[in-house]
């Protein structure tokens, strides 16, 4: 009987162990898909910023900022990474004081 009560939690939550908000327990955070594609976002004709920001609907989401209008770069900037909405900003060009 002491064996049934983590297959019964297995069942319950499901392949993959999935938890509240469709998210599994092992699916990367916002911060840990922000840093793992930063330096391949940066490299993008463009773009000036990668960070964690809210989307439209005040959802965490990863911003890029790009320093001008570039329908190329927009166009090769995923509308999701791993799961996590992405959102692309005109924040124009970033200088150092």
């Amino acid at each position: 009987m002491k064996h049934l009560i983590p297959v019964a939690v297995a069942l319950a939550l499901g392949p993959g162990g999935a938890c509240s908000e469709g998210r599994t327990e092992m699916s990367p955070t916002i911060e840990e898909v922000r840093a793992r594609h930063t330096d391949s976002l940066m490299a993008l004709p463009s773009v000036v910023s990668v960070g964690i920001g809210l989307n439209a609907a005040g959802d965490p989401a990863i911003v890029v900022g790009l320093e001008a209008q570039n329908p190329e770069t927009q166009a090769e900037i995923p509308e999701q990474l791993q799961g996590h909405p992405v959102e692309v900003r005109i924040v124009g060009p970033i200088r150092a004081r």
